[in-house]
């Protein structure tokens, strides 16, 4: 497929742009606050930025921000080249997730539409982000079993497929999922859940306690592929 072709905005309009579809992606609700915490800016400077997004046609703001379809084409392109590039640093030069997040944050505003699709095509056209993020523009299908973690009960088994944006950007988060073995197509079962909202879970032979806030924000399928 061919690489997404978008008028050349700043780059903190990509970030701005990105942010508001990964929290729609992963059913945050969209207003200023939210934006602020994402990009760690304050919220005056996110105020000053949104108003200029919506002068250039790239949002709409009522209640929530919103993209408008210039907007959502842009955030399209920048997710899928992050994500891309995600995919090349964890698949090809062996980065670890955290790693290659970082990185990616980078290389998503200089990576031009032909080595987008050559890079595309090296990885065989892959449809998600290492963390199972799906890639836009690609032959993604959703799983429509996918429930959050903290939904499966004690006892039974379930197959890893989405670990949500919202999570990597939690401080040593995608450290701790990777070495855990918290990854996408991985399966595990539910051992016990406790009244602060903590999961056990099993993965092979080891056991890994997960608070309530990431275990309802990690996608899983009931039971095994």
């Amino acid at each position: 497929m061919a690489a997404y072709k978008t008028p050349e905005y700043h780059p903190a309009f990509e970030e701005y742009c990105e942010a508001i579809f990964e929290l729609h992606e992963d059913d945050v609700e969209v207003i200023q606050a939210r934006i602020a915490e994402r990009l760690d800016v304050s919220r005056p400077a996110v105020s000053e930025m949104i108003h200029r997004m919506n002068r250039e046609g790239l949002v709409e703001i009522d209640k929530a921000v919103s993209l408008t379809p210039a907007g959502r084409e842009l955030a399209e392109s920048v997710v899928r080249r992050h994500r891309l590039a995600e995919r090349f640093l964890t698949d090809v030069l062996h980065l670890s997730w955290a790693e290659a997040h970082t990185e990616a944050g980078k290389w998503e505003h200089v990576i031009s539409p032909s080595v987008e699709v050559a890079m595309n095509r090296l990885l065989g056209e892959p449809t998600t982000c290492p963390h199972g993020n799906p890639i836009p523009g690609s032959s993604y299908v959703s799983d429509p079993e996918a429930v959050s973690l903290d939904s499966i009960p004690v006892g039974e088994q379930f197959t890893v497929r989405r670990i949500t944006e919202e999570l990597e950007f939690t401080d040593g988060l995608l450290e701790f999922l990777e070495d855990a073995s918290i990854q996408p197509g991985i399966i595990g079962s539910i051992a016990s859940t406790a009244p602060d909202g903590t999961t056990t879970i099993e993965i092979g032979e080891r056991a890994v306690g997960i608070g309530a806030f990431v275990a309802s924000r990690i996608l899983v399928s009931p039971g095994t592929d």
